[in-house]
């Protein structure tokens, strides 16, 4: 036969210890009553047990005078793994007969039971097997399958109200001892089962429809507060809303300033040009008629060189200008995606002013293109002066003679104008530069935009949802109010009904009270019939005279037969007349017992 394994065994028996010692305090604590003191031996037994359970398999710890092996140390940590055990393990290290960590422990066990949550206490010590290694080895109960079912048994006794006072007692010397007494069965727990299965089905019922209650108060609440922070939030997305609508008109008037700005700068580069153009179509002429003038011609040449340097120079500095301006809608363009970033509520609109702003850099592009053609139409310009310098020089060498001063000059000229030539083809190289490196930041702009376009869409969808979530809300805020009113109007159909129970009570007791009456006038009826039970009806014969004025009978004086009492009166004596619902006439009545008279003649036989 094989061996088994001791510690396999130890584990069985443990965990079979626990199942009857759960199973029997919940039994005796559906018979004996909800609340359990700490005097109950059934729960003196369970923490025994429990006790047990928790130490097997415990490593030992060394400390500076002895061996140390507590189970307060794996129990310490569900402060840390569950928040909510941070007041229990407050209140046990506070207690202050508690001297040590075995007493901690015991008093923890307590209250957790008190709270009704050491399943899942220790469900969360299972679970972080990696924690429960550096307290228990490895075929320790803890830490092995029987654990687990352990702590399923005990969501079991939830169903107990327990009232321990921890404060009084000497947990510190207590001996764990199981008493194995407990869970022999005896006859009386035999027959007493099914009433403990009813009992712990209605219990049962009852939790089931508190959790009900309490899970459905905290949706409620839950609900009210999702609702508050909605609408709190609501407000704050319209006033965001409003201050962006004010940011819009704002940046709205500064594009229409530099729109305008803008025409005049090429209204007035467009004149500048066609004053250039008409003065060049003058100096050619002259060129051509006449060659007298050659150093004035040399010297206006170059004083509308120095001209056109001006102007480019001024051109310059408007692109400057232009350039600056950009930088600063890009830097108002940085802001307002930043407030775009803030603002969830403004994302349509300004998608609409981000395309007129976009348009607008198009326009710039297209404005800086016109402006880098007129630059070439001026080169062209220059570079036909310089042919036409050129021509001049020919014909200088051709009067050279005549005309060594103005050579002089035009040597001078020609050095001016190559170091013009330089400064314009190094500033026309760094504008070229500038462009590209424009061009390269619209092309991260335009990225940029797409980018934020994307994620405008998500924020659309998580605000559609959002909604969809508040009317959701609201439907339900609605039924709940439903609810309310109906239950109002059953509360109300509820007292009608009492008030019409109540009034058919008392007619009730009425009714019951003339009962009553009527079943002791039938019984007072049925004691003088059963008295005159004895008597006979006399004969017509024999009675010859009335009994009460004793006058014989004659044709006048009839003979008139009680029915009950069998006496016989004249027509004189029986003259009392009752009115009766079964006959249309008053009938005549007898004056001793008030029963009806029947007029009988001689030859009638009683």
């Amino acid at each position: 036969l094989a061996v088994k394994d001791p510690t396999a065994v130890e584990r069985a028996n443990l965990l079979n210890m626990a199942k009857l010692s759960i199973k029997g305090l919940i039994e005796s604590a559906l018979s004996f009553g909800r609340t359990l003191d700490s005097d109950y031996p059934p729960l003196q037994q369970f923490f025994v047990v429990m006790e047990h359970c928790l130490k097997h398999g415990l490593k030992v710890r060394k400390s500076f005078l002895s061996y140390n092996k507590t189970i307060w140390g794996p129990l310490e940590l569900v402060e840390k793994l569950y928040p909510e055990a941070e007041e229990i393990a407050a209140s046990v290290r506070d207690l202050p007969g508690l001297k040590t960590p075995l007493g901690r422990a015991r008093a923890w066990l307590r209250l957790a039971l008190m709270q009704k949550k050491m399943a899942d206490y220790l469900r969360c010590l299972i679970i972080q097997r990696d924690l429960l290694s550096e307290f228990y080895e490895y075929h320790a109960l803890m830490m092995e399958e029987e654990g687990a079912v352990i702590v399923g048994l005990l969501v079991g006794l939830n169903v107990i109200d327990a009232n321990l006072c921890v404060k009084g007692e000497d947990l510190d010397s207590q001996v764990g001892v199981i008493d194995f007494s407990v869970y022999l069965k005896s006859d009386d727990d035999i027959g007493g089962k099914e009433r403990n299965v009813q009992i712990a089905a209605i219990l049962d019922q009852k939790n089931y429809v508190e959790e009900l209650n309490r899970q459905l108060n905290s949706t409620v609440s839950s609900l009210h507060a999702r609702v508050d922070s909605l609408e709190k939030s609501n407000t704050k997305l319209i006033e965001e809303l409003a201050i962006a609508k004010n940011n819009i008109i704002k940046l709205q008037e500064e594009n229409h300033q530099l729109r305008s700005e803008n025409t005049l700068i090429l209204m007035k580069t467009q004149h500048h040009l066609e004053a250039t153009k008409v003065d060049v179509e003058a100096e050619l002429q002259t060129y051509k008629h006449s060659r007298q003038g050659l150093d004035e011609m040399y010297n206006e040449a170059r004083r509308q060189l120095r001209e056109e340097a001006q102007l480019r120079q001024d051109m310059e500095n408007e692109l400057v200008v232009q350039v600056s301006m950009k930088h600063e809608i890009e830097l108002a363009m940085k802001l307002l995606e930043k407030d775009i970033h803030e603002k969830q509520d403004t994302l349509i609109g300004l998608r609409q002013q981000l395309d007129e702003v976009k348009a607008i850099n198009v326009e710039m592009y297209q404005k800086l293109q016109v402006s880098e053609d007129a630059m070439k139409e001026k080169n062209e310009i220059i570079s036909r002066l310089e042919d036409k310098t050129n021509q001049i020089n020919a014909t200088m060498k051709q009067l050279e003679q005549r005309l060594q001063q103005a050579e002089k000059a035009q040597m001078d000229a020609e050095a001016e104008d190559e170091k013009l030539k330089q400064e314009y083809v190094n500033k026309s190289e760094s504008l070229q530069n500038e462009f590209s490196q424009k061009e390269k930041q619209l092309l991260q702009l335009e990225t940029d935009l797409k980018i934020e376009k994307e994620w405008r869409q998500t924020l659309e969808d998580d605000l559609q949802k959002e909604k969809e979530t508040v009317s959701h809300l609201r439907t339900e805020t609605q039924e709940i109010v439903n609810l309310k009113k109906e239950f109002l109007k059953l509360q109300e159909k509820n007292k009608q009904l009492k008030s019409i129970c109540e009034d058919q009570e008392a007619a009730l007791q009425e009714l019951a009270s003339k009962l009553s009456e009527s079943k002791l006038k039938i019984e007072d009826i049925k004691e003088a019939n059963k008295a005159l039970q004895g008597q006979v009806w006399l004969k017509d014969k024999e009675a010859t005279h009335c009994k009460l004025c004793e006058k014989e009978f004659s044709l006048s004086k009839r003979k008139h037969h009680c029915r009950n009492c069998g006496e016989i009166f004249c027509n004189a004596c029986s003259d009392n007349e009752l009115p009766l619902p079964s006959s249309p006439r008053p009938v005549r009545v007898c004056d001793s017992c008030h029963a009806m008279l029947i007029q009988r003649c001689s030859s009638t036989v009683p």
